[in-house]
């Protein structure tokens, strides 16, 4: 079934709404938040969450992708779940690990004042990911999108994973320099 079908049948409030969006878009979903919360019943009751969510505020644009508007929404809750959870202080795992990585750069906004900051940061690092080529792109998404591993990553591509540590850090350091250049360090 098309998106857009998908979509309509949301705005009816038809309840096959959620039976199609978990045929196309589970998979998906399930290993987004998979990768994230490492924990099998987290991850289903995020999904549920997810579809919850999607019932309830789908969006008045009408998503032509509804897939990347699940996909934010699973990630953005599952994430959400993790720091509510604090089963560990940072979630342990990769989800850690590649947070970490680019911890020194990135902060939580607290006041108005860092909401706006927050807000051209998140405009330059999606101009840089976006400006990015490829492989680098795609494994700089990996990494710090799905938070797949290291050794993941250099399966899915044919690489070691030295190569792809060496790559992330380069692509770490650019995106710092595109954040000091537009005064954001």
């Amino acid at each position: 079934m098309e998106d857009k079908d998908i979509v309509d049948l949301y705005w009816q409030r038809s309840e096959q709404a959620l039976r199609e969006t978990e045929i196309k878009y589970g998979a998906y979903c399930r290993t987004i938040a998979g990768r994230i919360l490492q924990n099998e019943g987290d991850t289903e009751e995020c999904l549920n969450d997810t579809w919850l969510r999607a019932w309830n505020a789908m969006p008045t644009d009408r998503p032509a992708f509804l897939g990347g508007y699940l996909g934010k929404l699973c990630r953005w809750l599952s994430l959400n779940r993790l720091r509510d959870a604090a089963r560990q202080r940072r979630g342990g795992g990769e989800t850690a690990l590649a947070l970490e990585e680019l911890d020194e750069m990135i902060a939580a906004a607290a006041d108005t004042e860092k909401q706006v900051e927050s807000l051209e940061l998140s405009r330059v690092v999606c101009n840089y990911v976006n400006q990015m080529r490829e492989p680098a792109r795609s494994i700089f998404l990996c990494r710090y999108w799905y938070m797949a591993s290291v050794k993941e990553i250099g399966e899915r591509f044919g690489y070691s994973e030295s190569k792809v540590k060496s790559m992330l850090a380069r692509s770490r350091n650019r995106l710092k320099e595109a954040l000091e250049k537009e005064g954001l360090l």
